[in-house]
């Protein structure tokens, strides 16, 4: 059986690095910090954020349901109250389709160049 390299990852990403992910200004995810309650990162000794990966899935959820389907900022706090069980695997299976998705994409253009 061949070795096979575990995958690297981070525990904790920066803010910027989470912003960049999204495709967003950092002080918008600071001000949802404020908004919900369910984005709590740890802060070090100098006051920055770590976000975990759990984190992101949250704020991804939240960037879901407020800038792709449109939802304010009260039905989104609503929505994630009700039933955040459910959204959060909505968004993870939009999370793979999107991955298979750019897999594909890929596929085609290698066999495209071909």
């Amino acid at each position: 059986m061949p070795y096979k390299e575990k995958e690297i990852t981070k525990r904790y990403y920066t803010i910027g690095e989470v912003a960049d992910d999204l495709g967003v200004a950092t002080s918008l995810i600071r001000f949802w910090e404020t908004e919900f309650d369910i984005i709590n990162p740890k802060k070090n000794r100098k006051g920055n954020r770590q976000f975990t990966p759990e984190d992101i899935k949250k704020i991804k959820m939240i960037y879901h349901l407020v800038k792709e389907k449109g939802y304010t900022l009260h039905g989104a706090r609503d929505f994630i109250k009700n039933d955040a069980n459910a959204a959060m695997e909505k968004i993870d299976m939009i999370q793979s389709l999107k991955n298979i998705r750019g897999f594909l994409s890929e596929l085609r253009d290698s066999i495209q160049r071909s």
